[in-house]
């Protein structure tokens, strides 16, 4: 646990009660330091009673008094061995008040910079809902000609690292899913199989067995009985019968 029970009540106990930087506060509470400025102001947790660091045994008196002396001095939260072990809690991020106008900017930023990022990462980055992002995806949002992209880090919604951590791992996943269809894993073999295969391609079955057809027919009967079409005569020149059919055939027309 690196951050004091009650945080934000824990800010509004400092801000009253000592005399450290907004930044000094921020950095204890794990909060925007804008937000600590509106705890200042009013703006922010108005009504929440303050909370005792000190006396709940949170935070040491000499780190109040290192810190007012030095305004780059950081807080310190005592060990409490109660906190080992404990599960960060799961939801929604919390944005502070002066930062929701500027989530649809931060929304339009991711969608358009990082379309690899899916509804739920940008929801955890901003603290929005899905609904809001798919407006702003389908440009069909209430806001959507004034709105400008602006990088939600630069706004102050959510931290450098958080942003990496999350397109590192949309990245990954994008690239997992896009290596192969599910068609092409059914078409793979193993490597013995493919090692067992020939090198020669396959002929399909359904016109095995006519590699040698040829309708000119065997080049060497060709050679064997080359026909002579260099006299028009012999196309004329009938089979050579025998000298008796001929003249018995003259008989029989007389």
């Amino acid at each position: 646990m690196t951050k004091p029970l009650m945080a934000k009540a824990t800010a509004v106990w400092l801000v009253d009660n000592t005399t450290l930087s907004f930044k000094q506060i921020a950095d204890f509470c794990e909060m925007h330091e804008l937000e600590v400025q509106g705890i200042a102001d009013g703006d922010v947790a108005a009504g929440v009673k303050g909370f005792d660091p000190v006396a709940n045994n949170q935070l040491d008196p000499i780190e109040i008094q290192k810190g007012e002396k030095d305004p780059f001095y950081r807080l310190k939260l005592k060990f409490n061995p109660a906190s080992l072990g404990e599960e960060k809690r799961r939801g929604p991020r919390y944005t502070p008040l002066s930062k929701r106008q500027d989530r649809p900017a931060a929304i339009l930023w991711l969608v358009k910079f990082h379309p690899e990022l899916a509804d739920a990462q940008i929801s955890k980055l901003v603290g929005t809902t899905k609904p809001t992002i798919a407006a702003i995806r389908d440009r069909t949002h209430w806001n959507i000609n004034n709105i400008t992209p602006i990088d939600p880090v630069a706004l102050g919604l959510c931290r450098q690292t958080e942003l990496d951590a999350a397109v590192q791992k949309a990245a990954k996943k994008k690239a997992a899913d896009g290596v192969m269809t599910d068609d092409e894993r059914r078409k793979l073999v193993s490597t013995e199989q493919s090692l067992g295969m020939s090198s020669e391609p396959k002929m399909p079955s359904s016109i095995a067995g006519l590699e040698n057809f040829s309708l000119s027919g065997s080049p060497d009967q060709e050679e064997k009985n080359p026909a002579n079409y260099s006299d028009a005569d012999s196309f004329f020149n009938l089979p050579h019968g025998d000298d008796d059919d001929e003249d018995e055939d003259d008989d029989h027309r007389k």
